[in-house]
């Protein structure tokens, strides 16, 4: 039996919108996927780091809305680097300014995907990630 591929969708810092994240985590759902969901808000880079390593995820979704998007994925993927799980790949989410795309890149986030993308887009990036 084929192995799910566990993922974790969480909302950094003060941001209390949902809708983005619900989706995404449903349409993960529905596409065979296992989604821990981050509900609460003012989580930590700690706790979304703990609970990706306690829950043995094969990704992290960040979900950002509110303009931190590079100080938020600089101190994950620092995080992460502590913890030696810098090669867990990082997707983000949200209203995130095309020139800031390449600054995430570089830092070490896999993939941004903006307003308006396509749920299934980014279900065929979640399984082209994984082979």
């Amino acid at each position: 039996m084929e192995e799910k591929l566990r993922i974790l969708i969480a909302k950094p810092g003060l941001d209390t919108h949902e809708r983005g994240a619900k989706i995404i985590s449903r349409t993960l759902i529905e596409a065979g996927m296992e989604v821990i969901y981050m509900a609460q808000i003012n989580l930590t880079i700690p706790q979304i780091i703990s609970c990706a390593i306690e829950e043995d995820v094969n990704l992290i979704g960040l979900s950002i809305l509110s303009g931190a998007h590079l100080s938020i994925c600089r101190n994950i993927i620092d995080e992460m680097k502590k913890r030696n799980i810098d090669d867990m790949p990082v997707i983000v989410g949200g209203v995130i300014p095309r020139h800031d795309v390449p600054k995430l890149k570089e830092m070490g986030i896999r993939e941004v995907f903006g307003p308006g993308i396509p749920t299934e887009t980014v279900v065929e990036y979640v399984k082209a990630l994984q082979g």
